[in-house]
């Protein structure tokens, strides 16, 4: 599916994978995320970069390495840098080993079990669209995630952090 901002010159181009191929979506991604996998689609004569061509890359979903090892590594093949929101269980322990430190910028990913739903993906895009800080990011992810999760502000903030 692919999604315009209603103002912006922003796309969301969201792919969806059988669960039975959730080993394949996660290389997918580590291996957009690090230029080793460049793609573009055309929507209405206009072509938009995804994978390694995007400058943020997300995951949202179950974290598959919670069940399954990689065996690969992934290093930056092109310098460039790119954002990432991983949104799944305990995403920062589990990806992080797989991340290139110098060139991705965790935006938002997640330190414990979780609930990956639209509304922290959406409000955390929002505050990336208006340029905010990671920090700013962060607190409009966990306002929605504490608002649909009933928890505390703290708990959602504990929950969904930032940075290395």
């Amino acid at each position: 599916m692919v999604y315009k901002h209603r103002s912006e010159n922003y796309y969301l181009v969201a792919d969806a994978y059988d669960g039975k191929e959730i080993k394949l979506c996660t290389v997918d991604f580590l291996r957009g995320l690090h230029g080793q996998l460049k793609d573009t689609l055309q929507v209405d004569n206009k072509i938009i970069g995804i994978a390694g061509n995007a400058k943020l890359n997300a995951y949202i979903g179950h974290d598959g390495l919670m069940d399954f090892q990689l065996d690969q590594r992934f290093k930056n093949t092109d310098r460039q840098k790119r954002n990432a929101i991983i949104l799944a269980c305990y995403s920062k322990k589990y990806f992080a080993p797989h991340i290139d430190k110098e060139t991705v910028n965790p935006i938002l990913w997640t330190s414990h079990l979780m609930c990956p739903e639209a509304y922290s993906l959406h409000d955390a895009l929002t505050g990336y669209i208006n340029g905010e800080s990671n920090e700013q990011i962060q607190e409009r992810a966990a306002k929605a995630y504490s608002k649909y999760q009933k928890c505390s502000l703290r708990a959602a903030k504990n929950l969904l952090i930032i940075n290395w």
